[in-house]
């Protein structure tokens, strides 16, 4: 039986097994070459490692070969041939490009041959630097402080505030907050903690005395002179800032001598001639859409944190180099002010078409217009809180060292607690107006004194630490709410020509207001339930002045003028 295999070929001959092969005659075989001989002898060859450095061999296809028909690029990068130890050959993709860089190693013939050196790389080039921690920390903190700096700047900028103004005029104002925060805890080193309690309070007495009584007499006289300033404003808040660098300079020098007192006085009269000023020319950077409770809000929100950062480091310079050099440093802080004021557009020195205002009813062929009763309630609720604000403000201040003699870091402590509840009251107070529309001020501004009158009480029947703190967050909020609920009020009720008189007049009482209450806070015992029991009180009749105000009554006797007779009206003669 034939096997199903094929043949394999015999070795030694061509063709399969039974193939038919040629006959191959003698004549046909081609003769042998001869034999040759060794091959010659030729000069020696060197080593391997002598040897010259072979040119590389071509990779990839031959020439031509991508125009053959039929082929198609591959997907993907080529992959690297593999070396014979299996690992690829040339460096890295990413240092494919860059031949100065990588591992730095030279090529086997270059390192043997001892012609090649390494090159470093080009001074740009050159590989990162070690990465500590402390590199971390600052490359992480001047990402976020950059990050904060242009949160900022969209802040102050928004809702076309940079082209309207508003952007200029909320820089002036962070920097008024900054120099009274520095030039309050200057005073402070000096009047407060530098003397046992009965000599500080001698000296804040006698400090309140020669600025309050003089800015009683002085503050009806500014609104009135800043009413007639029709050319200027941009100038009159550069002197503001001007004129307190030099007195802040001047206290520097004089900070244990009579000679601070003077100076104190014109510091807090330019201060609130400012914040005249800024009620004024607020109304003339009203950008399109944005209401004036808005702009106030955002205003004082500003002035707020500037007041809470300079005011810092006014501390620090104070605990370094005492009131001299945290009043230099306020000094710098108002000529940083002054250049700023000058960066103010100019067209908020028009006043065209403004008309005077007066807290009273005046006659018509006077020339000022009165403020209507919305806007007095208002201004008299504002004030029996500003009242309870300033006197919180060193009553709490003498009580915290009254009891705390011997220790000076709790008294710092306790304050610093009692600080930052009113902070929180501001801001929650501001946050919470701005989104306001207050249809009915007259109760709101009512409740918002009820509030504070009853902190008050609760805080004369639990006297302590907590109470006060509690008196001052209450406090904070409702005078911030209050506050905004006024300049509601006077931009619905005020006609648009006397709305800048308005609020400088406004202002003018509620400092005034505040002043007061400082006093009385410096002339009360430190007993906690004296204190507020007293100021209780206080506000407990303004609020009834509020109330009585609103309908149409009041506790107080009011300067009424009088009205000239009006001629009475001819009758029209008859024409036949």
């Amino acid at each position: 039986m034939a096997s199903s295999r094929p043949p394999r070929p015999r070795p030694g001959r061509g063709g399969w097994s039974g193939q038919k092969q040629p006959n191959w005659g003698p004549a046909d075989r081609q003769p042998k070459p001869p034999a040759q001989g060794p091959p010659p002898q030729g000069p020696p060859r060197p080593p391997w490692h002598n040897q010259p450095p072979q040119p590389p061999r071509p990779q990839g296809p031959p020439p031509g070969y991508h125009q053959q028909p039929g082929w198609t690029p591959a997907q993907g990068p080529p992959p690297r041939p593999p070396q014979p130890s299996g690992r690829p050959q040339g460096p890295p993709p990413s240092q494919a490009n860059h031949p100065g860089q990588g591992h730095g190693l030279l090529s086997g013939p270059q390192l043997l041959s001892g012609t090649g050196h390494q090159q470093d790389p080009p001074p740009d080039q050159r590989a990162p630097k070690k990465m500590t921690v402390t590199r971390v920390a600052a490359l992480r903190s001047r990402a976020l402080t950059g990050k904060g700096v242009a949160a900022f700047q969209r802040a102050a900028t928004a809702d076309g505030a940079d082209r309207s103004g508003l952007t200029a005029l909320t820089y002036a104002t962070m920097l008024s907050y900054a120099v009274d925060a520095a030039i309050a805890v200057s005073l402070a080193n000096t009047l407060f903690f530098s003397a046992a309690t009965a000599e500080s309070r001698g000296k804040v007495a006698l400090y309140l005395l020669i600025t309050v009584a003089p800015f009683a007499l002085v503050a009806p006289v500014i609104g009135p002179l800043l009413d007639k300033l029709q050319r200027g404003r941009r100038a009159a808040l550069a002197f503001s800032f001007a004129g307190r660098a030099v007195l802040a300079i001047v206290m520097a020098y004089h900070f244990d001598d009579w000679g601070l007192y003077p100076a104190a006085l014109g510091v807090m009269v330019l201060s609130k001639s400012y914040v005249v000023l800024k009620a004024a020319v607020t109304p003339r950077v009203l950008p399109p859409g944005m209401t004036l409770v808005t702009t106030n809000s955002r205003l004082t929100s500003f002035g707020l944190a500037a007041g809470a950062v300079f005011g810092a480091f006014a501390a620090a310079f104070a605990w370094l180099t005492g009131s001299p050099g945290a009043l230099i440093y306020t000094a710098l802080l108002c000529l940083v002010g002054t250049w700023l004021c000058l960066r103010i557009p100019a067209w908020v020195e028009s006043t065209a078409g403004e008309v005077p205002t007066a807290l009273i009813n005046m006659s018509h062929d006077s020339g000022q217009q009165s403020l209507t009763k919305p806007v007095i309630v208002s201004l008299w609720g504002n004030s029996a809180i500003r009242l309870l604000t300033g006197f919180l403000t060193l009553f709490i201040a003498f009580v915290v060292k009254a009891q705390s003699e011997q220790a000076p870091g709790q008294q710092l402590l306790l304050l610093g607690v009692v600080g930052a509840a009113a902070g929180i009251g501001f801001f929650t107070g501001n946050m919470i107006g701005a989104r306001r529309q207050f249809e009915h001020s007259d109760g709101f501004i009512l409740g918002c004194v009820a509030a504070a009158a009853l902190s008050g009480v609760i805080a004369a029947v639990l006297p302590g630490i907590f109470t006060a703190i509690l008196v001052a967050l209450v406090a904070s909020a409702t005078s911030a709410l209050a506050k905004v609920c006024l300049d509601a009020v006077i931009q619905r009720e005020m006609p648009e020509a006397s709305r800048a008189s308005a609020f400088g007049r406004s202002e003018t009482m509620l400092q005034l207001a505040w002043v007061f209450g400082g006093a009385l806070g410096v002339l009360m015992p430190t007993t906690y339930w004296i204190g507020f029991t007293v100021i209780s009180v206080l506000v407990a009749l303004m609020g009834l002045q509020t109330w009585m105000v609103g309908r149409g009554g009041s506790l107080v006797p009011r300067n009424r003028a009088r009205r000239r007779p009006q001629p009475a009206p001819q009758p029209a003669a008859r024409t036949l």
